[in-house]
């Protein structure tokens, strides 16, 4: 059920922020942007300060950075998803 709501969660703001996975994105390569499982601490010292930071959300808590560019999701400390902005 955890996994369930984690998964509606991620899916709805995806969906509500009109972005598409970064994986997916034509041009993009991994360099481009932070990858699953990096620490919030790596991201940082890798692509700089994110342009706005956004406060946690539900159980467990999903923390969103916007970049320019790219978007990243993270579950407690880590990437779990990066999107690029369309």
């Amino acid at each position: 059920m955890r996994n369930a709501v984690h998964s509606l969660i991620v899916a709805s703001l995806l969906l509500g922020a009109g972005l598409a996975h970064a994986e997916d994105a034509p041009g993009q390569s991994a360099a481009e942007h932070p990858a699953r499982g990096m620490t919030m601490t790596r991201v940082e010292s890798t692509f700089g300060a994110p342009s706005n930071r956004l406060a946690a959300v539900g159980q467990p808590p999903i923390t969103r950075w916007e970049y320019p560019g790219f978007v990243v999701y993270f579950e407690n400390q880590h990437v779990i998803h990066t999107v690029a902005v369309r």
